[in-house]
């Protein structure tokens, strides 16, 4: 009896420790948390605890407008903080950039009548919201929406809302620009009234810069009327501080060199691991699957066994890129800061709502070379914007020429692929910028976003090793010498040489600081996360699958192919297992040659490699002929057995001629008007009959 009362005592003490933990949070026993501990959600600015309640915030920061991104590679978040920055400045309003993933959205129905909220939102994949809009998309279209006042669609919860809507997309894709126009559609049903145009811009017809600055000023001059704004000068008002710290030496303890937040800082990797918080994997392998004279692919083995990282075959891995030495020094050079480089200095907010992009104390250098996009393109606004700055009157006047004329800007600029360092270089070579704020370039300039890869492995054969497949990106500039290289991919050729022996790598003259922030890489690491796509094999094994994919393309299908090979080999029934691939040559850039035979001694007749040499003949032959020439047979598969359509590789030339050629077949093999067969390709879309993995 008396073991009994002392569980009894027991099972109570617990009961009343829970009861206080649910009622207090955890307030008298919680760690709190360093700001740059953990993810770079914390590692930005935002605090463990701060209010999910966007009105609240706006209240406690007296703002009156409030620029809201949804954005995937930095891009949405840019324009956000350009539109914030413009109306601050130009018009007097009261400012903030917001990610939606860090406010509720059930009090939208109370935002004020004279407050202003704009949407800033990329479409992501196959018309899907970016992963930072999932919530808010999801809550804000939903049929059966409920806000704090419990009004729903009859009540017209939001009609105090005035709202703003700027669209990121490409034409390339079906669902062109489906976020803006989705959630347009869903604030006007719920009685927004929405200022300007619904802004759309074009990624994949290379205007979205110009399809942004042509949308914004009839907005601004329709926003000014509806709410009694008045435009003024706009003189640079910066958003941060940046102070030089003679207390502290580059090598200190607590000075970030690179590193993207405080675990990183300290030598302590913590999951988990995401676009915030990379792991740092180590390459077990990497080799080049061709090279020619002036393309190669790689290979690599990222060994993620320990990290809790998994993946499912048809996910993306991101590598996390670091900027090229070269143009790491020329950037510096510009600005006069080489005999700066490694002065420490602190970044802060000079608004409460303002994140700081990176973690702080760091260096030009590190912050440069680990943190801002150097290599990205130029916005012609921003380079009107440092005109300013400029050494002196006549240098000035070519900055505001360049930043006032869009055809002149587009012949000088953007289609020689300068970055900013590179259009300062070429505007005054003499005499260094040294005007200009480093804070304007922070604003300016977006941080260093992830690059994605079809991760060409299966999960099922190598859980623990992560495939990588890419061509090493250069663009030759039109009626130049010049050539711009791809900042990931030759990084991670550097890597390769260095692993291969050699002390020294350059590729294509280019040199990385491969050891990472304090050596911290070394052992040949790359900084990785998976991002979980919807790209994915049918559950049955025994379903047939098509799958088109031209080059780098077939990455995700040899995945796909390992793991029914294996699945074939463990006795498993597999279905046909069809692949429709093309590079230029057979002798040239046939990428996994030999593997695709192993395949095929595992699969026997159930693998079907259907080839396409553009370039071994007088007229150029592709996938989409290949898949023209084979029409029965695909016709066959997917109505009399349904099979899964697949497509990888380039967006706006490839893919779309394989939707068309499919439509063409199913038009043809089953009688019914060219019409009809669109139908049926864009009913299968729908049920995920026919998925896509594609890039502009």
């Amino acid at each position: 009896m008396a073991q009994l009362d002392t569980l009894d005592l027991i099972v109570l003490a617990l009961l009343v420790a829970g009861t206080v933990a649910y009622f207090t949070k955890g307030t008298y026993w919680g760690i709190p948390k360093d700001p740059y501990a953990g993810s770079y959600s914390l590692a930005n600015g935002a605090k463990a605890g701060k209010t999910r309640n966007i009105l609240e915030k706006m209240d406690e920061s007296e703002k009156n407008c409030v620029v809201f991104y949804g954005s995937q590679t930095g891009t949405a978040e840019d324009y956000a903080a350009r539109i914030a920055k413009e109306g601050s400045q130009r018009f007097g309003l009261k400012t903030m950039v917001a990610d939606l993933e860090d406010y509720d959205y059930e009090n939208l129905d109370t935002f004020p009548e004279d407050k202003l909220a704009v949407f800033v939102l990329a479409t992501y994949g196959e018309g899907e919201p970016t992963d930072n809009a999932v919530d808010f998309y999801e809550f804000v279209t939903r049929e059966d929406v409920s806000f704090s006042n419990g009004g729903g669609v009859d009540e017209k919860a939001l009609q105090n809302l005035k709202f703003v809507a700027f669209g990121l997309g490409n034409n390339t894709y079906e669902h062109y620009n489906s976020m803006v126009r989705r959630v347009n559609d869903a604030l006007v049903k719920h009685g927004a009234s929405r200022i300007g145009k619904a802004g759309e811009g074009d990624d994949g017809a290379g205007t979205m810069e110009e399809d942004f600055l042509a949308w914004k000023e009839p907005m601004w001059a329709e926003l000014s009327e509806k709410m009694g704004l008045e435009e003024r000068e706009a003189v640079y008002e910066p958003v941060f501080s940046i102070t030089e710290r003679n207390d502290l030496d580059a090598d200190a303890n607590e000075v970030y060199l690179g590193e993207p937040n405080k675990n990183h800082l300290e030598g302590s990797q913590k999951g988990p691991y995401n676009s915030h918080n990379p792991y740092i994997a180590p390459i077990a392998e990497s080799r080049e699957v061709f090279t020619v004279k002036d393309r190669n692919c790689l290979h690599m083995e990222i060994d993620v066994k320990g990290s809790n990282l998994t993946y499912q075959t048809g996910d993306h891995i991101a590598v996390w890129p670091t900027n090229a030495g070269k143009e790491v020094d020329r950037f510096i050079n510009v600005l006069g800061l080489s005999e700066k480089r490694h002065t420490v200095i602190s970044v802060k907010g000079l608004d409460p709502t303002a994140k700081v992009p990176f973690p702080t104390p760091t260096t030009y250098d590190a912050a440069i070379r680990y943190q801002m996009e150097i290599c990205g393109a130029v916005s012609r606004q921003f380079v009107y914007s440092l005109a300013p700055f400029a050494p002196n009157e006549e240098t000035k006047a070519e900055m505001t020429r360049l930043g006032s004329d869009k055809d002149y800007f587009s012949d000088k600029v953007s289609s020689q692929y300068l970055n900013i360092a590179q259009v300062l270089e070429k505007v005054d070579s003499v005499n260094k910028w040294t005007n200009i704020p480093f804070s304007i370039m922070i604003e300016g300039i977006h941080k260093i976003q992830p690059r994605y890869y079809s991760i060409s492995s299966s999960s099922l054969v190598q859980k623990d090793k992560i495939s990588i497949t890419a061509v090493v990106e250069t663009i030759r500039v039109a009626g130049s010498d010049s050539i711009v290289k791809g900042v990931t991919t030759n990084y991670l050729l550097a890597l390769k040489q260095k692993q291969h022996g050699d002390p020294n790598p350059d590729p294509h003259g280019l040199t990385y600081a491969i050891m990472g922030p304090r050596n911290k890489y070394n052992g040949f690491h790359v900084p990785v996360h998976v991002r979980h796509s919807n790209f994915k094999l049918p559950s049955d094994p025994s379903k047939p699958i098509i799958m088109v994919g031209p080059g780098s393309g077939v990455a995700p299908f040899r995945g796909f192919i390992q793991e029914r090979a294996a699945q074939a080999e463990a006795g498993e029934k597999v279905g046909q297992t069809i692949l429709f691939y093309g590079c230029r040559k057979s002798s040239e850039d046939f990428l996994y040659k030999e593997e695709w035979e192993h395949y095929k001694s595992a699969l026997g007749p159930l693998f079907t490699l259907i080839t396409a040499f553009s370039r071994e003949q007088r007229d150029k032959v592709y996938v989409q002929q290949r898949l023209q020439e084979n029409a029965v047979l695909v016709n066959q598969l997917l109505e009399k057995e349904k099979a899964n359509f697949y497509v990888c590789g380039d967006a706006s030339n490839m893919a779309r001629a394989v939707n068309d050629v499919l439509s063409k077949i199913i038009s043809e093999q089953r009688g019914v008007s060219v019409e009809r067969g669109e139908e049926i390709v864009k009913m299968m879309r729908s049920t995920s009959q026919y998925q896509e993995d594609v890039w502009s």
